[in-house]
């Protein structure tokens, strides 16, 4: 049966998205059959599952495989597999669309450079539209498992902004794709280079990927009636994960990682054991080397694979690794869960807690070696993946301080601009007698360099950290302390520097405050409810005005961030504190007239809110303040 022959355009992002990879891959053309065999090897892993509940979908074929052929005469390359098929309606939204959230992101972040580009175009899984590097037409035909030989469906395009559908007969469930190779693409009608190309890319597939054997001379020379086609397997055909260490080469495993993580990257790290005790499992897990453009999408799968016995159960469960581990990939083999394990079942089994406590432990492990023993590697992922871990100091309790050792920072006493200053750096240099480590947050790391909360630390050259990831607030008020020590927020309070501060320090700052309580009472009364409190400070050498929370407040910079966000906070008055040696405070403090005073108490608070990054309410009030006093000062 043929049915009517539909053409359907594709979506503009999959045009643009055919265009750029075309370009961009062709360097490295090959690999679009490891991924059209890897879409193979997925579709048999949904096979097995869905048979779990529903064996009659394995009908009389139970032996799943993948299959790869060419046809010279015709200049066709074939990859085909009895896996789980497709229906009309996925047809169309696995090939004719691209359903993934954060479709806008990914062209944003595309550069114009072929190589970065193709690293994008990998990560974001578009293992199908390979195809069309080496092929100028690609025809599919499957069908669901389950459904009617009459439901099989043919989709076919030049990769030109529209494809053809329409309704075939399909004796066999599964995926057939043929494509047909462009001139001068003739290296993939070869045997050997097939071969060749299998065993590199695919070795690892835990089915069999078979090609037709090579007929020897005797064999050629009979009947071709009487030589029946054979087939044999030209892989391994066994789950990487499953063999011993010692017969996997490191190129193997990276292979294996781009099967797992649709990644044409080369991995980080990675980590191979088998667990053995009250839970046994299997796992092989990676770091990658580069983020994927969908990080902080909450709605983007989770990259570790649930198998249990080595048949695919299911992927993206958080059960498996906690959130802030979401750029880990690879693979968890358990032995003792049973085969129908539902999520449900998951989220109330000791089993995958016993596991997940101990892939956690292992990835936390890699993290820790490549730290200690590789530093270059380490701030490779601190660049890439950096603000997600730090997401775990708040998310998980038990292994805080373990993934407080591993968090990186900007710092007053780094040598660059790379966050790369650890906490156990800070209390190494921390000056004899200093109790506390010492950080400030900002928006940006000009903002948190320039901060006057930071000259008196300047001054008597203490450490501090800049904090400038929009993360650090979820840090700094999760993480309280380390090794005994207690972060303290410079811009918190009032300034206590406890030993780091001499008895001189001590009298010149008493003095300071008795000498300052007129024009602390005058600035005071200008400013009214827009403060909490006036009050002289030590804490500035240069700035006359610096704006500081309770202890206990919420910081200006996470109030911001949480306006941004469209949440209601609280209204926390700030502490204005002033330095009583600034020539402008002391203009103001020997100001006859009171208008003018009023204004120059109003300029300081306002300065003090610019100056940490804070918005003014009426910025064409304070520009015609500043106008006046120019124009009256310099009369």
């Amino acid at each position: 049966m043929s049915a009517h022959k539909e053409t359907l355009g594709f979506q503009a992002e999959v045009k643009q998205l055919l265009q750029l990879m075309i370009h961009s891959l062709y360097s490295n053309k090959e690999i679009f059959l490891r991924e059209l065999v890897s879409n193979a090897s997925d579709a048999a892993d949904k096979l097995r599952f869905e048979s779990m509940s529903n064996p009659a979908l394995l009908d009389e074929d139970g032996e799943l495989k993948i299959r790869v052929s060419f046809d010279s005469a015709a200049r066709t390359l074939t990859v085909a597999d009895n896996g789980i098929g497709m229906s009309r309606d996925e047809v169309i939204e696995h090939i004719g669309t691209i359903a993934k959230s954060g479709t806008r992101k990914f062209f944003e972040a595309l550069t114009g450079d072929a190589q970065k580009d193709a690293n994008l175009i990998g990560q974001f899984g578009v293992g199908f539209y390979s195809a069309f590097i080496v092929a100028d037409k690609v025809t599919l035909t499957t069908r669901r498992a389950g459904a009617a030989a009459e439901s099989g469906v043919r989709w076919e395009s030049t990769g030109h902004g529209e494809y053809t559908l329409e309704a075939v007969d399909k004796p066999n469930r599964g995926t057939e794709v043929v494509l047909h190779l462009k001139e001068g693409e003739d290296e993939f009608l070869n045997d050997w280079r097939l071969r060749h190309i299998v065993r590199t890319y695919s070795d690892h597939i835990s089915l069999p990927i078979e090609m037709k054997t090579v007929a020897t001379a005797d064999e050629e020379g009979k009947e071709a009636a009487e030589t029946e086609e054979t087939f044999e397997a030209v892989n391994q055909a066994s789950a990487l994960w499953a063999r011993a260490k010692s017969e996997i080469s490191d190129e193997q495993y990276r292979e294996f990682y781009k099967h797992v993580a649709h990644d044409f990257s080369d991995p980080l790290a990675w980590s191979h054991a088998r667990v053995e005790g009250r839970q046994e499992y299997t796992e092989l897990l990676y770091i990658p080397s580069r983020a994927p453009f969908d990080l902080y999408d909450r709605e983007r799968k989770q990259g570790v694979k649930l198998y249990v016995r080595r048949v695919f159960i299911m992927e993206d469960t958080e059960k498996l690794m906690p959130h802030y581990l979401r750029f880990v990939r690879g693979v968890i083999d358990a032995s003792d869960l049973p085969l129908n394990v539902s999520r449900e079942i998951l989220q109330e089994s000791k089993d995958i807690d016993a596991i997940r406590a101990g892939c956690i432990k292992k990835v936390l492990g890699m993290l820790d070696d490549l730290a200690q023993n590789d530093a270059d590697k380490y701030a490779s992922f601190w660049r890439e993946f950096g603000q997600v871990l730090k997401e775990g100091v708040g998310e998980d309790f038990a292994n805080k301080e373990r993934i407080a050792k591993l968090l990186r920072f900007h710092s007053t006493a780094g040598e660059s601009d790379a966050a790369d200053v650890s906490l156990a750096d800070y209390v190494g240099r921390m000056k004899e007698g200093q109790e506390k480590i010492y950080f400030i947050t900002a928006e940006t790391l000009a903002a948190a360099k320039n901060s006057p909360h930071l000259e008196v630390f300047k001054k008597k050259g203490i450490e501090v950290l800049l904090l400038v990831d929009r993360v650090d607030e979820w840090v700094g008020s999760h993480l309280h302390d380390f090794e005994g020590k207690a972060l303290q927020s410079v811009a918190k309070g009032e300034l206590d520097l406890g030993a780091l501060e001499d008895e001189a320090d001590k009298v010149a700052q008493q003095q300071a405050e008795e000498a300052a309580k007129p024009v602390i009472g005058r600035i005071a009364a200008a400013l009214g409810e827009r403060v909490k409190e006036v009050r002289a400070t030590a804490r500035l050498t240069d700035s006359p005005a610096c704006l500081v929370v309770g202890e206990h407040d919420m910081s200006a910079h996470l109030e911001r961030l949480l306006k941004s966000a469209g949440q209601d906070v609280p209204d926390v008055k700030p502490v204005l504190e002033i330095n009583p040696e600034h020539v402008l405070v002391q203009r103001l403090s020997s100001e006859a007239d009171e208008a003018r005073a009023a204004d120059l108490a109003q300029v300081l608070y306002d300065q003090a809110l610019l100056a940490e990054g804070g918005k003014l309410d009426d910025p064409a009030s304070f520009v015609k303040r500043i106008n006046r006093l120019m124009l009256e000062l310099s009369a």
